[in-house]
């Protein structure tokens, strides 16, 4: 069965580039709607003229980790009649690849500050609107990192790895309810989330893969479309594998 997304409307932060800029690529397709949130103005308002002519996109440029600037933006949707039907939650850092006895404590504090408090933040504001409604979709983008815990990327396989352990509590706690909660865990994309790392980081990210190569975002998104349609009506909480055959569990 094809998935449709036909009058729904979906959230992704990180929305401007990378994952989250093809996973609006994919459910624009499908029908849906979105509003694209980013820290980065200028990469916004690219992203909306690049996707005007699949369907309609709103942006909102805002720090996921400042909680009166998520709730802000979450009240403009409201008000412009957007439906929370649906979050992807793409927005991210890696911070520097190093050994945790070297990591600065500000660097470590700003990638859980990004990758596991913003979460939080959003997470929460998009949950409540969608719990007032009895439906959603939230899929969380988290890492393989964050199961097997990459050497010289400490803060964020904890960051991804406590964005797991948020996922997996929250879908338990909107289980009654038509809401799923979900996480997926790819293997490292070519994106420019890869120009914050080293290249001896990257080989070694690579040399993990048994397939050999790194996951295509079209993989990933094709992996988010069924998450968060209708069709996904029974699984949350759970932990969607997107690796190559790098995870063991």
């Amino acid at each position: 069965m094809t998935t449709s997304l036909n009058d729904r409307a979906a959230i992704i932060t990180g929305g401007a580039q990378g994952i989250g800029y093809a996973t609006a690529e994919r459910l624009l397709a499908l029908g849906a709607t979105v509003t694209l949130w980013d820290v980065n103005p200028a990469a916004l308002e690219e992203a909306q003229a690049s996707l005007a002519g699949q369907g309609k996109v709103t942006i909102a440029a805002l720090d996921i980790t400042d909680p009166a600037a998520v709730e802000a933006a979450a009240v403009a949707a409201e008000a412009a009649g957007h439906s929370f039907d649906i979050l992807v939650h793409s927005a991210g850092i890696s911070g520097p690849a190093m050994p945790m006895v070297d990591y600065p404590v500000d660097e470590w504090a700003k990638v859980l500050n990004v990758n596991l408090f913003g979460a939080f933040l959003v997470n929460q504001a998009v949950v409540r609107r969608m719990i007032a409604r009895s439906y959603g979709r939230i899929v969380n983008i988290a890492s393989i990192a964050g199961k097997e815990g990459n050497p010289n990327a400490s803060a964020y396989s904890a960051a991804k790895a406590g964005l797991i352990g948020l996922t997996k509590s929250l879908g338990k706690e909107t289980a009654t309810l038509d809401i799923a909660v979900n996480v997926i865990t790819p293997a490292a994309a070519k994106t420019k989330i890869l120009e914050q790392v080293s290249q001896q980081h990257i080989d070694y990210m690579l040399a993990k893969i048994p397939r050999g190569r790194f996951v295509l975002v079209e993989e990933i998104t094709a992996m988010i479309a069924w998450l968060v349609s209708a069709e996904n009506s029974f699984t949350t909480g759970a932990v969607f594998d997107i690796s190559g055959g790098r995870a063991t569990y």
